[in-house]
């Protein structure tokens, strides 16, 4: 894989927080993406739509989101946004990680997740393995 910035093709960073990390069922949607490792995003909240999360501009900024991050080409950000449902499911946005880093993030509107569990964490673990711990809404 290649590492950040050395694809020609390279576009950008994408932060992934659901079903495409590792060990997800949709990871190889991110096939020949470059590995950013591990990171962390302030001002999002997650929240658990049962098979994936959503992630939701945070009111109070006081939650964190974590998640993967990946470098992607534009074809890969193509094929990405059409398989997150961008722009109806989805929006992308760019977002700064706790790092620094500038990255592409999909997320959710607060009326989409108003009657779904908040997952307290951060972490989404997979369908039913997590434990959202508040109401939202």
């Amino acid at each position: 894989m290649a590492a950040e910035g050395t694809n020609a093709d390279y576009v950008g960073l994408v932060f992934v927080y659901g079903s495409l990390k590792r060990g997800q069922p949709n990871h190889e949607q991110l096939r020949g993406a470059g590995i950013g490792g591990s990171a962390s995003l302030s001002g999002l909240s997650l929240h658990d739509l049962g098979p994936f999360p959503m992630a939701v501009v945070d009111p109070t900024g006081a939650a964190v989101l974590h998640g993967e991050v990946y470098a992607v080409t534009a074809e890969q950000l193509t094929a990405l946004d059409r398989f997150e449902g961008v722009p109806r499911l989805y929006e992308r946005q760019m977002h700064r990680l706790d790092d620094g880093r500038e990255v592409w993030v999909y997320v959710g509107r607060a009326q989409q997740v108003r009657f779904c569990k908040t997952v307290a964490s951060g972490s989404w673990l997979g369908s039913g393995r997590h434990q959202p711990t508040a109401s939202h809404g």
